[in-house]
């Protein structure tokens, strides 16, 4: 049986949605009963996301995301319903009853993992068979030792249709099973599969509760991609996770070094630096900086030097500024990263290259610089432009004041011109930033429809009332006695998500439980929650509670017999209109 409502809702009534949620996000902004700060889950620069902490939901005015305490760990942690009931529970000194489905999925999630971890070993003995001599001679070429071979657990998926198929065969799974680890895919033929890597050197990705969730795989030969990464599965998500950080995190240096390649992060842990990371063959996302966040203050970026890297730089810096680290961005000059580097020179060279690395600030304003010709006027004007533009966006006074005067000794006129037109633009950013605050709290959804297509209303009209009539009842379920005396029923709905909330609504009153838009999320999928949470942010005007409830049941009687009727529809504006007047 699923959990019961009962424990949900005393688990949701133990939980302070603040205390959890501030364990991942800096909330510093009041409004009213709302506090806001940066969205965990889109990159942004001022505060959309929000904590009502008497409703005890969150939602974000950007993104749309949103939902009570359960829906916020399932998004944050990318995990199963039960899996975040199960971390909420043992926070709260709970047991969490056994639920069938969700013991099945749970099962499901741990023979996946059982079996990423039988296929890292198989990898692994693979190297060590004369079926591996060309990832052997690739390893001794980039001269990584034994020792960061089995720290890392390196191996080989040799150049077959069905090595790892058969081997995983041999100890009981499936080709079914194997599949769905994102390790097979099906074949043309009915029950065939064939193994997805093959002919690469491969690399487990470890998270940081040591389980092995996924592969990244190097090709050894000529070939497209160079780089091939397990798919989405139950336990992998490539946007969510980053290479070497279950080794990373133990770091005592209080700081991460990220880098492009998985090579390059084991070429700096052989020399010492056991703090690289790597993403996974994506540009740094939003998911990843806030993972990085939770371990250490700094970061320090360290890209490949070609122009791809430097732009790749210049788009990571904000994401993991946003997270509250400190920032640095080392440059390797001639060498093309960092085990070229390392190679030429030593950990020692690198070790310099680390303490002497530039602030994010320093970073982007050389790059400015560079990308203009300060011989001419015109070049010192558009200079100047972006580089004020830059100044204006900083939080700190300190900073503001040392760099305007660094960027007047470049463009050569007064510090006093910089700062007056830093301050101009500090001021401009300010009040659009107020401004657009303003709109997102006063005008939380600019469309009627949902962003999820799964939830899309095939009749707007209808909807609109429909989503009113649940916004009263969750706010007033007193009001159940008009919908009843109206008779009023499920199946009137146009909308199947709004009628699965109705029905819940009508099931915990029928219980004698209480009503309440976090107790009810706890009972919504994500994607339902977040939408429910919109419609809770929308305000109403209308004094008369009742009449106004009315009137909406009215108007999904009226835009029903529109449909049946679609000749009549003037007819029944008309007596609609005659109606209310």
């Amino acid at each position: 049986m699923a959990i019961p409502d009962s424990f949900l809702d005393e688990l949701v009534g133990k939980t302070d949605i603040y205390d959890i949620v501030s364990g991942y996000v800096r909330l510093n902004k009041r409004s009213g009963s709302n506090i806001f700060g940066l969205c965990p889950f889109h990159g942004e620069k001022t505060p959309s996301f929000s904590v009502n902490t008497d409703k005890q939901i969150f939602y974000c005015f950007g993104c749309g995301k949103g939902g009570g305490v359960i829906n916020f760990v399932r998004e944050i942690e990318n995990i199963p319903f039960r899996d975040a009931v199960e971390i909420l529970a043992k926070r709260a000194g709970m047991n969490v009853p056994e639920s069938d489905a969700d013991k099945e999925l749970s099962e499901k999630r741990k023979r996946i993992l059982m079996l990423n971890r039988d296929a890292a070993r198989h990898f692994y003995e693979m190297l060590f068979t004369p079926l591996a001599q060309s990832a052997r001679q690739y390893l001794a070429k980039r001269e990584i030792s034994k020792a960061m071979i089995t720290r890392f657990g390196l191996g080989v998926a040799p150049e077959s249709w069905n090595n790892l198929l058969d081997a995983m065969s041999k100890k009981g799974y499936t080709s079914g099973e194997l599949i769905e680890a994102g390790l097979a895919k099906s074949g043309r033929s009915e029950g065939k599969a064939y193994d997805v890597f093959r002919g690469r050197l491969m690399f487990p990705i470890i998270d940081t509760r040591d389980n092995v969730i996924g592969f990244s795989g190097r090709i050894l030969g000529d070939g497209e991609p160079k780089y091939l990464n397990s798919p989405e599965t139950l336990v992998f998500n490539k946007r969510r996770n980053l290479f070497a950080l279950n080794i990373a995190k133990k770091t005592k240096s209080g700081m991460l070094l990220l880098v492009e390649g998985n090579i390059d992060v084991i070429a700096l842990h052989q020399a010492g630096f056991d703090n690289a990371v790597a993403s996974l063959g994506t540009a740094l996302t939003t998911e990843q900086a806030q993972l990085m966040s939770r371990h250490v203050k700094q970061v320090a970026i360290a890209y490949d030097s070609d122009e791809s890297g430097k732009r790749a730089v210049l788009k990571a810096i904000p994401l993991l500024e946003k997270t509250g680290m400190g920032v640095k961005v080392i440059s390797m000059g001639a060498s093309k990263d960092p085990d070229e580097f390392l190679k030429k020179h030593s950990a020692d060279a690198f070790q310099i290259l680390l303490d002497k690395s530039e602030g994010h600030i320093d970073y982007r304003l050389l790059t400015i610089q560079n990308s203009h010709n300060l011989t001419t006027d015109s070049g010192r004007l558009s200079y100047l432009s972006s580089a004020t533009t830059l100044l204006s966006e900083l939080e700190s006074a300190p900073e503001r004041e040392i760099y305007s005067e660094r960027v007047a000794s470049i463009a050569g006129i007064s510090p006093e011109a910089v700062r007056n037109e830093v301050s101009k633009k500090l001021a401009r950013r300010k009040a659009q930033s107020k401004k657009d605050f303003e709109q997102r709290v006063a005008r939380p959804t600019a469309a009627m429809q949902p962003e999820d297509k799964e939830l899309r209303y095939s009749s707007e009209y209808s909807a609109k009332a429909e989503e009113g009539l649940i916004r009263y009842l969750v706010r007033d379920p007193a009001l159940m006695k008009i919908v009843e005396e109206m008779g009023f029923s499920e199946e009137e709905f146009t909308s199947a998500f709004l009628a699965k909330v109705f029905s819940i609504i009508i099931r915990r009153l029928a219980d004698g439980r209480e009503i309440d838009a976090a107790l009810i999320m706890a009972e919504l999928e994500k994607h339902e929650a977040a939408q429910l949470t919109a419609i809770m942010q929308k305000p109403e005007t209308a004094t008369n509670n009742g009449k106004t409830l009315r009137e909406y049941i009215e108007k999904i009687r009226t835009e029903k017999l529109k449909t049946q009727n679609p000749n009549d529809s003037l007819l029944l504006e008309i007596k609609q209109l005659k109606q209310t007047t």
